[in-house]
C-alpha cells in the first residue's frame, strides 16, 4: 500500500531537480504552436526517467505512457501545457527569460515540470499500483484553435482510451500549500469578436457629407452591451468585453473604417451561440440604420470547461488526504478560459488549482503580467498530489 507520506518524502526529495527543470522551461520559453525546442526537450526528460515510449502529437505535442501492475485494468491521463505568452519579462530572477518579448507568464512551466516530476515518482512506484498512466504535453493552450483541440484530433484520448483526466493550473490568488476544485461547470467559453465599420470618410468640419464610423462604432460598443443586461438569462453568467478600437489618424479627419475587437464568454453552450447571433444582428443593423455597414467575425474558441462530479469529488477528497482539509477549498465559477475545457467535453475531466501565491516572495501577481512567478515551494506539492491523484483514481472501481 502506498502512503501519502512516503510520496510526500520523495517529492520533496526531488524537489530542487524539478525546479531546475521548471527554470530550464521559463528560460527558454516558446510561443503556441512553435514549441519545437520544449517537446524535445520534455521527450529527453521522460527518456532520463526510462520513459522510452512517448510519441509525438499534434506536431509540437507529446503523448507518453507508464505501465503499472495489471496495465489493462484502467488507464487515467494527467496533461501539461508547454506554450508561453507574447510578454516581455520583467522578472528580476536568475532563471529570467532569454527570449525577448517571451515569457512563461500563466505557469505552463510549472504545469510540464510538475507532471514529469508525478512521471518520475510513479515510475518509482509503477510496481505499487495497478493500471496505466497516459502523460500528454500539449502545444498551444494559449492561441486558438487550442492545442487541446488538436491533440484529440490526431487520437490523443486512445490507444489506450484513459477513463478519466487531470490537468492542473497554477494560481496567484491562492496561498501556496493549499489547492483548489469545483464539480460541475467552472470556466467559461471564449470567443474572439472582430467588427469591422464601415462609412464614409471626410473633412471634420462638413460631417454631413460624410457617414462617420467612429460615430456608429460606439453606438455598436453601448448597445452591444445589451446582450448581456437584456438577452441573457440572469442565472447565466456572460461576458462581452471590447478591448480594442482603431479608427482614423488625425483629430480634422473623419476616417472611413473603424476596427473593433473583443471577447465574449459564457458558460451554456446553447446560450453561447444564440448571442453570437444578436451580436451580428444588433452590430449590423445599428451600421445599416446609420447610413453605414457593419462586418462581424466571431472566431470560436473553447467551450466552457466542465469537471465531472464524481471524478472531482473523489480528486478533492484525495487531495484532503494529502494536504489535510483545511488546505483544500472550494473554487467560484471563473469566467477565464483554458481549452483543457475540450478534454472535459469528451471524457470525465478534473481540473483543480495549484496555490503558488506567497507575498514574502512576490509571488500574487496575477498570470498574464510580466511580473508574474511563482513560489517554487508549489513544485514538490504539484508533482506529488498529481501521482497521488493518478494512484487514487487508478484504485477506483469504476472504468
Amino acid at each position: 500500500m502506498i502512503s501519502v507520506d512516503s510520496i510526500k518524502q520523495r517529492a520533496q526529495e526531488l524537489a530542487d531537480t524539478f525546479i531546475n527543470i521548471r527554470r530550464h522551461l521559463h528560460q527558454h520559453p516558446e510561443l503556441s504552436y512553435q514549441e519545437f525546442e520544449t517537446v524535445k526537450f520534455v521527450q529527453r526528460q521522460l527518456e532520463l526517467l526510462g520513459i522510452q515510449n512517448s510519441i509525438s502529437k499534434a506536431e509540437t505535442g507529446l503523448v507518453a505512457i507508464i505501465e503499472g501492475k495489471n496495465p489493462d485494468k484502467k488507464t487515467i491521463a494527467l496533461r501539461a501545457d508547454m506554450d508561453a505568452l507574447p510578454i516581455q519579462e520583467e522578472n528580476n530572477v536568475s532563471y529570467r527569460s532569454k527570449k525577448e518579448g517571451i515569457m512563461h507568464a500563466c505557469g505552463h512551466d510549472v504545469h510540464t515540470a510538475c507532471v514529469l516530476g508525478a512521471a518520475k515518482l510513479l515510475v518509482d512506484l509503477k510496481d505499487e499500483w495497478e493500471g496505466t498512466v497516459k502523460l500528454i504535453f500539449q502545444p498551444g493552450e494559449e492561441k486558438n484553435p487550442g492545442g487541446a483541440s488538436l491533440m484529440i484530433a490526431d487520437g490523443v484520448l486512445s490507444n489506450p482510451a484513459p477513463a478519466q483526466i487531470f490537468g492542473q493550473h497554477v494560481m496567484p490568488f491562492i496561498p501556496t500549500g493549499k489547492v483548489g476544485f469545483r464539480q460541475g461547470k467552472y470556466m467559461a467559453s471564449a470567443d474572439e469578436v472582430y467588427l469591422t465599420v464601415k462609412g464614409v470618410s471626410g473633412h471634420a468640419a462638413l460631417p454631413d457629407r460624410t457617414v462617420d464610423p467612429i460615430v456608429i462604432a460606439s453606438h455598436i460598443i453601448t448597445a452591444l452591451q445589451q446582450v448581456v443586461s437584456r438577452k441573457a438569462d440572469p442565472r447565466k453568467p456572460t461576458v462581452l468585453t471590447f478591448g480594442s478600437i482603431h479608427g482614423g489618424h488625425a483629430q480634422n479627419v473623419i476616417p472611413s473604417e473603424v476596427k473593433i475587437s473583443g471577447t465574449f464568454r459564457a458558460l451554456d453552450e446553447k446560450w453561447r451561440f444564440e448571442a453570437h447571433q444578436h451580436i451580428k444582428d444588433m452590430a449590423e443593423g445599428i451600421a445599416k440604420g446609420m447610413g453605414g455597414s457593419c462586418s462581424v467575425n466571431i472566431d470560436v474558441g473553447y467551450p466552457y470547461l466542465n469537471n465531472d462530479e464524481s471524478t472531482t469529488f473523489r480528486a478533492q477528497k484525495a487531495a484532503e488526504i494529502y494536504l489535510g482539509e483545511e488546505n483544500v477549498q472550494e473554487l467560484d465559477l471563473w469566467m477565464g478560459a483554458e481549452d483543457f475545457a475540450y478534454y472535459s467535453h469528451e471524457i470525465p475531466a478534473c481540473f483543480y488549482r495549484l496555490g503558488t501565491g506567497n507575498a514574502e516572495k512576490d509571488t500574487e501577481r496575477g498570470v498574464h503580467t510580466p511580473l508574474f512567478n511563482v513560489d517554487e515551494d508549489a513544485i514538490a506539492i504539484g508533482m506529488g498530489l498529481m501521482a497521488w491523484l493518478a494512484i487514487n483514481e487508478l484504485t477506483h472501481s469504476e472504468s
